[in-house]
């Protein structure tokens, strides 16, 4: 197990070198990284709302939705762009820690932020919800929008295989995509870590192989 969380240290360490040798200056690379995740909500809002909810296209909310995909994509980038850069600060954290456990806490960290994004999500849809009503001169109380939002994700917890709270889950699922990247490649580098000792482990020549 040691060898394997070297392997995904250094797996770690080449990433974050690779990070901190093409970012360039921050005031240049922050735009830009705003801008990637606004594109990636509002391509994930639209992608759930097309394979979910592809009937709400067809109702006289349409409009309501295709605003509602402004607050979507700027607030998600908003969180985004502040997690990305604790997450590379945790990444740091690890890297520097010199225990297994300090560096696999320092990780799990990333699940908190995913947790976060969860209730992120509820607030962006009951604000920019509420924004939109009144944009469209309609307006609706702030709290109602956050107990309905609320409503359904208690619902989907407390009976996810319905119908309806299926397709609710795989939205919120969709919605998430973006907060859950630094999970999804702490994933990645420790499945690589493990396949690649396993490769070595099967592979590998015994000495007293090579002394005959």
């Amino acid at each position: 197990m040691h060898e394997i969380i070297q392997t995904w240290r250094q797996a770690l360490h080449r990433v974050l070198d690779l990070y901190e040798r093409r970012r360039g200056k921050l005031f240049v690379f922050f735009p830009i990284l705003f801008f990637f995740f606004i594109f990636l909500n509002i391509s994930c809002y639209w992608w759930a709302i097309y394979t979910a909810f592809p009937y709400y296209m067809q109702t006289q909310e349409a409009s309501h939705y295709i605003k509602l995909q402004i607050p979507v994509g700027f607030l998600g980038a908003l969180f985004d762009s502040l997690s990305f850069f604790i997450t590379i600060w945790i990444i740091r954290r690890a890297l520097a820690s010199s225990k297994t456990v300090e560096y696999i806490f320092h990780l799990s960290l990333d699940l908190l932020i995913a947790v976060l994004a969860t209730l992120w999500v509820l607030f962006v849809f009951s604000f920019g919800g509420w924004l939109i009503s009144l944009w469209e001169q309609a307006p609706e109380e702030l709290s109602q929008r956050s107990t309905k939002y609320t409503y359904r994700a208690v619902q989907a917890m407390q009976d996810p295989t319905g119908k309806e709270n299926v397709k609710n889950i795989y939205f919120g699922f969709i919605m998430g995509v973006s907060a859950a990247l630094p999970t999804c490649l702490h994933l990645f580098l420790f499945s690589w870590a493990l396949l690649k000792r396993i490769w070595i482990g099967l592979f590998r020549i015994p000495k007293k192989v090579i002394k005959n």
